[in-house]
């Protein structure tokens, strides 16, 4: 036991988070020391040294991790060999906590702190939905409850875009049959550098907090607590992450394929996983130039949006949704490419529309870009933008559509499993719940209707619809799918099942009856509501709903945690699937293929006679 604790006190993450802390008093007091030799005060809560401590922080972890070791070492010139295996002299389960550079550790590290995020965020809903099942004030202030709605909302996309790097990290190089991703090291840093957002946000909460919800408008932010600092620079910070994995993960698709594998001959999730980082490569700056024109104008007295120096508070709006819409499809993109990438699988038949199904990522990519403002039909912008957005809105539907119908026509006439697996489940599942989310948003994007329900729970149902078809359902049926090729183990059906079929009916219930109380006049982002608005049996059972959710998430987790302990090994390939990743052993070895592979079929002609996807490539023999 002492050895254990040892090993991890002595971890990358504890000395990270050791060294965030020990930077950040130093900043402060380095600001403090400065304004000492001017003979100025220095209040505890000084927003410019607490702003430029926090910033110092991010610094100081990297360091004390050990993230940039290997290129300071360069710098200096060193040679910096990449090490690969256990540690020497210490177990397997130390490399989770510490820096490495497999991109497998890497995507399990990405989707475990994904999970502890998302019981985090889940735990603040469930917290104000206590407060929400009846009217009037029960336990929480105002405060409170702003707070708890504004950290639930950033905390959750973080899990989400935690979640997306697991995806890409773990799959892409197995599937194109790399050995690792481009840049091992930058994919390292990639992870480690949203450990100290996420610190940083949830910090604030604790000096503060804030009632902006995530989204940050600068009206509010610019009054808000002294924690809105904090959330506005974790938010910044984790961009350094968006960017770094998107740009690593393109240069891996296009310059890593195996032999033979063309485009039109890589699997989907490769597509949605290419799709969502160029939308994350060319936005995240817009939004991090907002982030810092806010932070400049709390810390440094400049002027930007506050229209009584002269500032626009809409200028923020159009940086921010500019990004915040397409960032939508980096959740979802990658969730609609695992519903393709399984439907094949599982119903034995031909992926319908591969080209279309690849393309259309692209297209929902493209489209993203052009109807940010459909979120501002409210805010006092030029009207004559109205109308063009309300169509290129319109447009997302189309490269959408094109998935639904692949799926629909995949299915039709397949061969459907009698007692379909969780994977499946959850399949069926993200699409019936997407397929709600796609059909209320037009609603949103049409100008007149939009008028009546904007800033209402319509929104809230809709949204909650798109992130969980588009994203957790899929999020978990890719879980249960390589849960076997992770491990080497196979998870306890039984309790996979229990999990989904308390889920979907809870979460139906939840997203309906927060559209219907919008419908009847419930405003989101507000702590109490009028009974009279008849609302209160239904609040009541979108909160039951949520507290369902919240169980059946807890479920997975110990189903997950007690079948990896099992000593029954899981079958090579249970699925039978064509995919490469699924021909070597499982757990995935060290260096993934030890002999190269070349692709000489399609990677989705399940049911058709004598189709070959991958064939290996057996070294020449030495000699003459």
């Amino acid at each position: 036991m002492f050895r254990t604790l040892r090993i991890f006190f002595t971890s990358s993450l504890v000395k990270g988070i050791v060294g965030q802390y020990v930077a950040w008093a130093l900043g402060y007091g380095f600001i403090a020391m400065l304004r000492s030799f001017r003979g100025q005060p220095t209040p505890w809560l000084f927003e410019p040294a607490i702003a430029f401590g926090a910033l110092v922080s991010v610094l100081g972890f990297l360091l004390a991790a050990g993230v940039l070791t290997d290129w300071l070492k360069w710098i200096v010139g060193k040679r910096t060999p990449l090490a690969h295996g256990v540690p020497a002299g210490k177990p397997e389960w130390s490399r989770y906590f510490n820096v490495d550079y497999n991109h497998k550790v890497i995507g399990i590290q990405y989707g475990v702190t994904s999970l502890l995020v998302l019981l985090v965020g889940g735990l603040f809903a469930i917290i104000f939905r206590i407060e929400l099942a009846h009217p009037g004030m029960q336990w929480l202030t105002n405060d409170q409850f702003n707070t708890l709605f504004s950290a639930h909302g950033i905390v959750m996309i973080a899990s989400i875009l935690l979640g997306v790097g697991a995806m890409v990290n773990y799959l892409v190089p197995l599937m194109i049959g790399a050995s690792d991703m481009a840049f091992p090291r930058l994919n390292a840093f990639s992870f480690w550098v949203t450990i100290p957002s996420v610190t940083l946000i949830l910090t604030g909460m604790a000096v503060g907090g804030w009632d902006t919800g995530w989204v940050g408008y600068s009206t509010l932010s610019l009054r808000a607590p002294l924690g809105i600092v904090l959330f506005l620079l974790g938010f910044w910070v984790n961009g350094f992450s968006s960017i770094a994995s998107s740009l690593n993960m393109l240069v891996t698709a296009t310059t890593m394929r195996a032999k033979g594998m063309t485009l039109f001959r890589m699997p989907i999730v490769v597509w949605g996983a290419a799709a969502a980082s160029i939308i994350q490569l060319t936005a995240t700056q817009t939004v991090g130039v907002a982030l810092t024109l806010t932070v400049a104008e709390r810390v440094l007295g400049l002027n930007f949006f506050d229209p009584s120096g002269g500032g626009n508070p809409i200028l923020y709006q159009h940086l921010f949704w500019f990004y915040s819409h397409p960032v939508v499809y980096v959740f979802v993109l990658p969730g609609l490419a695992v519903i393709s990438e399984l439907l094949p699988v599982f119903v034995r038949k031909t992926l319908f529309g591969y080209r279309w199904v690849a393309l259309s990522s692209l297209g929902i990519g493209l489209v993203g870009f052009l109807v940010w403002a459909h979120h501002m039909f409210t805010s006092g912008m030029a009207d004559a933008l109205r109308m063009p957005f309300m169509f290129s809105t319109m447009m997302v539907a189309v490269p959408t559509g094109v998935k639904f119908f692949s799926w629909v026509a995949t299915m039709w006439e397949g061969k459907i499993p009698r007692n379909p697996p969780t994977p499946l489940l959850f399949v069926f599942g993200a699409i019936s719940i997407f397929l709600i989310g796609g059909v209320t948003g037009p609603i949103l994007g049409t100008i007149p209707t939009d008028l009546h329900l904007h800033d209402s729970y319509w929104i809230v149902g809709h949204f909650h619809a798109t992130m969980f078809g588009g994203y957790i359902f899929p999020f978990f049926a890719a879980l249960y799918y390589w849960y076997p090729k992770i491990s080497g183990r196979m998870y306890k059906e039984s309790l996979g099942k229990l999990h989904f079929w308390l889920m979907l009916p809870a979460f139906w219930v939840m997203s309906i009856g927060q559209m219907s109380v919008g419908l009847l006049g419930m405003r989101r982002r507000v702590a109490d509501y009028d009974p009279a608005l008849g609302i209160t049996t239904t609040q009541l059972l979108v909160t039951l709903s949520a507290l369902v959710i919240g169980w059946s998430v807890l479920i997975m987790i110990y189903n997950f945690i007690s079948s990896a302990r099992s000593q029954t090994a899981a079958d090579i390939n249970p699925w039978r699937s064509r995919s490469p990743e699924w021909q070597i052993p499982s757990p995935v070895p060290e260096f993934n293929y030890s002999v190269p592979f070349e692709v000489v079929g399609e990677p989705y002609d399940y049911g058709l006679a004598d189709s070959i996807y991958t064939r290996d490539l057996v070294p020449a023999p030495s000699g003459d």
